[in-house]
């Protein structure tokens, strides 16, 4: 913007200059002519005056001193040598005029009245008289115009930085409170228009921070509401015949107080950028599936490389990811059905891939909301939003045995 806005008064500047200098310096020439034809006319008449009455040798003067040939009625001449012309043998009929040659003008003027007849005192003026001074005047002319031209851009290069940098303020507010950090604000600077974008933005910068409140506030408490059927659920465990039974229902019942209360701490905490130990994540919560499984009969397989293999995840985050996708496992197969866990480092990062033995995917899963199988379809999109917040990614296939395969790229702590 700002080499545009230079550009812009530049060419301006350059119409209403060449607009300007050039009849100008069309002008100083034209005076230049004038002022040189002007002094040789002068001359011209001063001779003409003294033919009558002056003797042959002050004409004779006088008419070398000014320049001029002085063509007497007898056919002598008295000055510059110089044969006559047309207009010399002219000028006694039709009197004094000028004449334009290639090589500068002629002036004749016709002295009437002798005792022989009528003198005729011509004088010439080359072209280098009639253009002295006039390049020394263009010069210093193209220098004001070039002079006036760098002091018009540097003053709409000053007023360029006074707008374009506000504006690159607000460019770096705005990247910063897309990034997540809520706390930026722009500065009040600027042209009255920048200073009103400047307002509106920190105004919505506060109103997405008010939004951001009310809206983790909202999910604590939904999540809170879940304790009553959780108490329910745990008294119903503790009145189990079967001890075996009733410690294996109080343990999930825990476990589910445990990720109810994550929710809540998640929903109310402030991000920030965290990290945390993939390969210890991973395996505690496969450990957790594994039980479950062994209830189903599912065979599991798990992988991972030796950690720790830090991302830029949370572990909470991270935690729910595999949670989401080891639970569509158990929602959208039959009992018995295997899956398996690869956890490997790539690069500085980790790949995180499940498969199963099912079905696979129908042709319309993998939209938010969007499942085919009768469930909310967000298992999903919480492990893409999971792996894209921290610029990783989800990709979905198959498995080497035809069933589903989930793969989430995790990058790792900058």
């Amino acid at each position: 913007m700002r080499w545009r806005l230079a550009l812009l008064v530049a060419a301006a500047m350059t119409v209403v200059l060449v607009a300007f200098l050039v009849p100008l310096a069309l002008l100083l020439r034209d005076v230049a002519e004038d002022r040189a034809v002007t002094t040789a006319i002068n001359q011209a008449q001063s001779v003409a005056a003294i033919v009558a009455t002056a003797d042959p040798q002050s004409l004779r003067l006088a008419a070398e001193q000014a320049g001029v040939t002085v063509y007497l009625p007898d056919g002598s001449t008295v000055g510059a040598d110089a044969p006559a012309t047309p207009a010399v043998r002219l000028a006694p009929q039709h009197g004094s005029f000028t004449v334009t040659h290639d090589g500068g003008r002629e002036i004749v003027v016709a002295v009437q009245g002798l005792p022989g007849g009528t003198a005729v005192v011509r004088s010439f003026v080359p072209e280098r008289d009639l253009r002295r001074g006039v390049t020394r005047s263009w010069l210093i002319l193209a220098l004001v115009g070039v002079g006036l031209l760098v002091l018009g851009l540097a003053v709409a290069d000053r007023l360029a930085v006074m707008v374009v940098r506000p504006i690159r303020t607000l460019a770096a507010v705005s990247d910063g409170l897309a990034a997540g950090d809520l706390d930026r604000r722009a500065a009040a600077a600027g042209p009255p228009e920048v200073r009103a974008v400047a307002a509106a933005l920190n105004q919505l910068a506060g109103r997405i921070r008010d939004l951001l409140r009310q809206e983790r506030e909202r999910v604590a408490d939904l999540s809170h509401r879940m304790r009553t059927p959780m108490t329910a659920l745990r008294l119903d465990a503790e009145g189990l015949r079967d001890p075996a039974d009733a410690e294996r229902m109080l343990g999930h019942v825990a476990a589910l107080d445990r990720a109810v209360t994550a929710v809540i701490e998640d929903a109310r905490r402030e991000r920030s950028a965290p990290a945390c130990d993939a390969a210890a994540v991973v395996a505690e919560r496969v450990a957790f599936w594994t039980v479950l499984a062994e209830d189903q009969g599912r065979p599991v397989a798990f992988s991972a490389e030796p950690g720790p293999l830090p991302v830029a995840v949370p572990a909470g985050d991270l935690a729910a990811t595999v949670d989401a996708l080891l639970g569509n496992v158990f929602a959208h197969t039959d009992e018995g059905v295997g899956f398996a866990v690869t956890l490997r480092r790539s690069g500085l990062g980790a790949v995180l891939v499940v498969d199963d033995e099912g079905p696979g995917f129908p042709p319309e899963a993998g939209g938010r909301g969007v499942s085919g199988a009768g469930s909310t379809g967000l298992g999903l999109d919480i492990a893409r939003s999971t792996a894209e917040s921290a610029g990783g990614s989800l990709t979905v296939g198959r498995s080497p045995g035809g069933g589903a395969r989930v793969t989430v790229a995790l990058r790792p702590v900058a």
